[in-house]
């Protein structure tokens, strides 16, 4: 009996499987144009594998463990044969490991090789999540017609590339990615990450940030000098975009997020660009209430490759189910939608008032300002909400010690008469003027139940250059569903930070990689006629 086999079913709630018997096939030599070499290794039920569809999952974490087993035996036992490929320069592949720039052209390749095996039968999926999704996004506009399904989770076109902007630099995630991946082929790596874990966090706050690398791992690593000297908008980056490509898709795909996943703002954009262009066909989205790490996520995947990518590779439909299923948090609920954003919920402006109150009623017209003092040698810290990091918890966390602190303003509703529904995209308009020119407006959406305790819901960071002046400062939130309960209130927290996630704002304008003098600064938050401060949510209509 296999116990991981059984495991694995209990877990993600799969069907039986048509065997618990396989075998694999280690290191196949998968020649690039380059030529360089990708090793692969082939599982496949140990009698009757040759010939049935096959999944493609490439990988640049390794091909071994426990972290491969949940991907691959629950395919190969369910009526795939799996090819679990290592990417290029990671675990005997030829390198070197260049970061998100060689998957467009090392796919394409690995496709041609693949569909030419005498074990191959005439269908294909691609399937994973995260950097495994992102190089399905990479080749998906130019896949052989034997490729029949594409399964991408918590992952977009652009990978990493909504971190590295200009005007909100997001720190935590490539940092703590960035030394994950250079320690990753070391004796007992997990461990020892995890061991490290508070380490690493420290060594974010190294000045200048050029060194981090050097306090968290001993060394420098060049993907994390790239991530610090290279913003979203650097030709370095071209490879890395894939955007563009995303009108162009034409196999059918089933998309899967999570409220709090670190990508989801990506993944709704790519999307929707599949459904507006209507050539992906059949198309789902699933989003659960998920950070970016969850066995939830890793489940549906799985389940998701048998029901909907099996299917097709039969030559049959999927079955019938609305193309949008999302979970809508606060009701606890998952609902069906017909597309996203979903029809019938209109932009609502939830607007600061004195007094710390938020309403839909304009402000007066003579409202003072509120203010706070930021000081990045003391930087807010963020605090749930779409993270990846060892040291700290993703997703939904109790906020009342954050919105204790003074550099934290909050403003909230009456008690809710009845539910308010949020579904869709969430913005805010913040009217800001600071005494330094350079500083970031941080703002944060959370429901406070009827005990008093506030959770965060979704938030965004927009970084200012002339923050000195009174500027109208436009961030983009997370999108989410989410239902207010009636008896709760509606809550928005603004500061001017939300460290490690994004980088603390020195307020002098220098360079991220080598700024290293903190100015600490007053900031003003207007919320008058003539400056309506407001978070705009999307709200569901009375019928």
């Amino acid at each position: 009996m296999n116990l991981n086999s059984h495991l694995f079913q209990r877990m993600f709630h799969l069907p039986p499987p048509v065997t618990r018997d396989l075998v694999v096939e280690h290191d196949l030599r998968v020649p690039m144009r380059d030529g360089a070499v990708l090793l692969a290794d082939r599982w496949a039920p140990k009698t009757g594998g040759d010939g049935l569809p096959t999944a493609l999952i490439r990988v640049p974490y390794g091909r071994a463990g426990t972290a491969v087993g949940p991907m691959v035996r629950p395919l190969a036992e369910r009526g795939f044969q799996v090819l679990i490929q290592s990417t290029r320069g990671t675990f005997g592949s030829d390198g070197p490991f260049d970061p998100l720039r060689c998957e467009r052209d090392d796919g394409l390749d690995t496709l041609d090789w693949v569909i030419k095996q005498p074990w191959f039968g005439d269908s294909m999926i691609l399937s994973g999540g995260s950097y495994l999704g992102f190089v399905q996004w990479a080749v998906a506009d130019a896949v052989p017609p034997q490729v029949k399904a594409m399964i991408p989770l918590v992952s977009e076109s652009a990978l990493t590339l909504e971190f590295l902007r200009s005007d909100g630099f997001s720190l935590e995630t490539p940092f703590n990615w960035g030394v994950m991946v250079a320690g990753q082929e070391g004796r007992f790596a997990m461990p020892r990450q995890l061991l490290g874990a508070k380490k690493t966090l420290h060594a974010l706050s190294t000045l200048p940030l050029s060194q981090a690398d050097t306090a968290a791992l001993g060394h420098r690593y060049e993907y994390i000098q790239d991530i610090l000297t290279h913003p979203t908008d650097d030709p370095f980056w071209s490879a890395a975009d894939h955007r563009h490509r995303v009108a162009d898709i034409t196999v059918p795909a089933s998309v899967i997020g999570g409220w709090y996943d670190i990508f989801l703002p990506g993944q709704l954009r790519d999307y929707r660009v599949l459904q507006d262009t209507g050539r992906s066909t059949p198309l789902r989205l699933t989003v659960g209430p998920w950070p970016h790490t969850s066995l939830e996520v890793g489940g549906l995947s799985a389940r998701e490759a048998v029901d909907f990518g099996l299917a097709l590779c039969r030559g049959e439909q999927p079955a019938e189910r609305a193309p949008v299923r999302l979970f809508v948090m606060g009701e606890g609920k998952w609902r069906d939608f017909p597309s996203w954003p979903p029809p019938g919920y209109a932009p609502q402006r939830f607007h600061l008032r004195p007094g710390a109150a938020l309403a839909t009623e304009p402000p007066p017209a003579d409202a003072a300002p509120d203010g706070y003092r930021y000081d990045p040698a003391d930087p807010t810290p963020a605090l749930g909400g779409a993270r990846m990091s060892f040291a700290a918890k993703a997703g939904s966390v109790d906020q009342t010690k954050l919105e204790a602190r003074p550099d934290v303003l909050t403003y909230t509703t009456s008690v809710l008469d009845q539910d308010v529904e949020v579904i869709g995209e969430v913005s805010a308009e913040i009217f800001f003027r600071s005494s330094l020119p350079y500083a970031d407006v941080f703002v944060r959406l959370c429901d406070v139940d009827e005990k008093g305790r506030s959770v965060n819901v979704c938030d965004g960071l927009i970084s200012l250059t002339d923050a000195d002046e009174l500027t109208r400062a436009t961030v983009r939130l997370w999108p989410t569903a989410y239902r207010f309960k009636r008896g709760h209130r509606i809550r928005v927290q603004i500061s001017s930070g939300a460290f490690p996630r994004y980088n603390r704002n020195p307020g002098t304008g220098e360079p991220r990689a080598t700024a290293t003098t903190l100015r600490a600064a007053d900031q003003q938050v207007f919320h008058d006629l003539e400056r309506p401060s407001a978070i705009i949510l999307p709200v569901r209509q009375a019928a």
